[in-house]
C-alpha cells in the first residue's frame, strides 16, 4: 500500500498531499529503505528507455555521439537542439520522418511550442517527445535487416530483445506488456527492480553499452530532458548522478558507487518527484547542499512570489 509522502503547503495550510512509493537501494543491492509498495509491477514508462537504448547498442546501434546516445534515451522537450540532433539521426541513416511511428505532436516546451505556431507549423512525429528513441529503433532495425514498419509491434525482433534485457534484471518479465504514450511496448518492473537496473547502469564495466547509456545521459542531462526538466535540473548538482524521469510519476536514478533509488507518485501529478528524489538522494551518500535543499523544497507561488512549498513530508524517513 502507498503512503502520502510529498506535501504541498501553501500559507503555512497543508493544501494538497501526493501518496506514493520510493525504495532506495544500498551500494551492495541491498535494500536500505522503502516507502509504500515497492515490489508490485508498475509500468516505469520513460525510465525504462535507459534499458531500451542498452537493447539497440547491443543490437547494432551505431551513434556518431554522445549527443546522439542522449537523444536515443531522451525523453525531449522539442527544442532546437533536440529537433536537431533527431534530424540528423534520421538523416545519417537515410531514414525519413514519416518512417517515425510516433504520434505527430507539438513540442513540449512552451517557448519552442509557441514559436512553432506563431510561424504556421503543424504536429509533426519528430516533434514528439520519444521521437530520439524511435529514430534509433530505426537505425537498429537497419543495421540487423529487419523489418522497419513493424518495429512498435510487442512480436517484433527489437521489442523481444528489449523484453529480454529488462527480464534479465528482474529474473522474468510476467506481467503483461502495455502501451506508452508513444506507441512502443512497455515492460513492467516493481520499483526494487527499476532501481536495481538504474545500479546496473552506473556501476557497468568500461566500454559496456551499460555505461557508455549512462555515460551519455550523465554528460547531457539537458538533451535527455529539456529546459526546467527534473533531469536536467537535479543531476547537474548530485556529481556522478544519473536519473531518468518517467511518465504519471515515475523517476528512478543512481550513484557513482551503485546506490539507487525508484518513486512512483500515486496520482501522477510531476511536481511530487523532484522535491522527493532530492529528499532522498542524502539517504544514499549524496552531500546535502544548498543547490539540492533548493530542489528538495520546490516553491507555492501567490501573486508571483513564494507562499509556500513542495516537500517531502517531514519525518515520513
Amino acid at each position: 500500500m502507498s503512503i502520502e509522502l510529498v506535501e504541498v503547503v501553501r500559507s503555512g495550510f497543508r493544501e494538497c498531499v501526493h501518496r506514493g512509493s520510493a525504495v532506495i537501494l544500498r551500494a551492495d543491492g541491498e535494500i536500505a529503505l522503502t516507502l509504500g509498495e515497492v515490489h508490485t509491477p508498475i509500468y516505469p514508462r520513460s525510465s525504462n528507455k535507459p534499458w531500451q537504448a542498452v537493447t539497440m547498442l547491443r543490437n547494432g546501434f551505431e551513434p556518431s555521439s554522445s549527443e546522439e546516445l542522449a537523444i536515443a534515451t531522451a525523453s525531449h522537450e522539442g527544442e532546437s537542439d533536440h529537433i536537431e540532433l533527431v534530424e540528423r539521426l534520421l538523416a545519417r541513416y537515410g531514414l525519413d520522418e514519416d518512417q517515425l511511428r510516433c504520434p505527430a505532436d507539438l513540442p513540449s516546451n512552451e517557448l519552442a511550442r509557441a514559436e512553432l505556431l506563431a510561424a504556421g507549423e503543424l504536429p509533426r512525429p519528430v516533434y514528439m517527445n520519444c521521437s530520439g528513441k524511435h529514430a534509433a529503433m530505426l537505425a537498429t532495425c537497419l543495421a540487423n535487416d529487419w523489418p522497419l514498419h513493424s518495429y512498435l509491434e510487442p512480436t517484433h525482433p527489437l521489442q523481444l530483445a528489449v523484453v529480454e534485457t529488462l527480464g534479465s534484471i528482474s529474473g522474468d518479465v510476467d506481467a503483461e506488456l502495455g502501451i506508452d504514450g508513444c506507441g512502443l511496448p512497455i515492460v513492467p518492473l516493481s520499483l526494487t527492480h527499476l532501481a536495481r537496473a538504474f545500479a546496473r547502469l552506473v556501476t557497468a564495466e568500461p566500454d559496456s553499452p551499460e555505461l557508455a547509456v549512462a555515460d551519455a545521459v550523465r554528460e547531457h542531462p539537458y538533451l535527455v530532458s529539456g529546459t526546467g526538466k527534473d533531469d536536467a535540473r537535479l543531476m547537474p548538482v548530485v556529481p556522478g548522478l544519473m536519473t531518468k524521469a518517467g511518465a504519471d510519476g515515475v523517476y528512478a536514478g543512481a550513484l557513482p558507487d551503485g546506490s539507487a533509488f525508484a518513486l512512483k507518485i500515486d496520482d501522477g501529478h510531476e511536481r511530487a518527484r523532484l522535491p522527493l528524489a532530492a529528499a532522498l538522494l542524502p539517504r544514499m551518500g549524496a552531500e546535502w547542499t544548498e543547490d539540492l535543499a533548493a530542489l528538495a523544497s520546490q516553491p507555492v507561488l501567490g501573486g508571483g512570489v513564494r507562499v509556500g512549498t513542495v516537500r517531502a513530508i517531514p519525518g515520513v524517513f
